[in-house]
């Protein structure tokens, strides 16, 4: 079933997107990246109160560790790969070859898990990039608005 542009259960403003938030029988679902002039929604359950919560804590604090219940559908592979990104501390980064080698993959594959991710920030795709230091790609892009966002989430955690 197609998601609807508005069936989020809240709109959290940031400095970088505001974020659509959806949750569905007591698990987080999604984090979208809208656009800034997007209105912000008050949460609607209170999950969607708990996830806001814990994205502020992050805003104020980079090292903040997430604890939601999270339901992100994937394959055996893509959930590999954000495991292993989950485990990526803030405040440092790791290439897709790292992860590749880790989980006997391709880069590419890595690359392609990681644009898949549809919790952003709670599984921290922006700290993966290239194994020359390069910025890489985000969510499916290699330039526009998406890098603006991962440059901003790497400056939020100091990298």
């Amino acid at each position: 079933m197609p998601k609807l542009a508005n069936d989020y259960q809240a709109k959290l403003a940031t400095p970088f997107a505001v974020l659509g938030i959806r949750t569905k029988e007591g698990w987080l679902t999604d984090i979208e990246y809208l656009p800034l002039d997007t209105p912000p929604l008050a949460f609607q359950n209170s999950l969607a109160r708990e996830v806001c919560k814990q994205l502020q804590a992050y805003l104020a604090n980079p090292s903040f560790i997430f604890d939601l219940s999270l339901h992100i559908g994937g394959t055996i592979h893509q959930h590999q790969v954000w495991q292993a990104i989950q485990a990526v501390p803030a405040g440092t980064t790791c290439s897709y070859a790292d992860i590749a080698a880790q989980l006997n993959s391709a880069p590419r594959a890595v690359g392609q898990a990681c644009g898949a991710n549809r919790l952003p920030i709670v599984i921290p795709c922006h700290r993966v990039i290239t194994k020359n230091g390069g910025i890489g790609g985000f969510m499916h892009a290699s330039n526009g608005s998406p890098l603006v966002i991962k440059r901003w989430l790497l400056h939020h955690e100091r990298v």
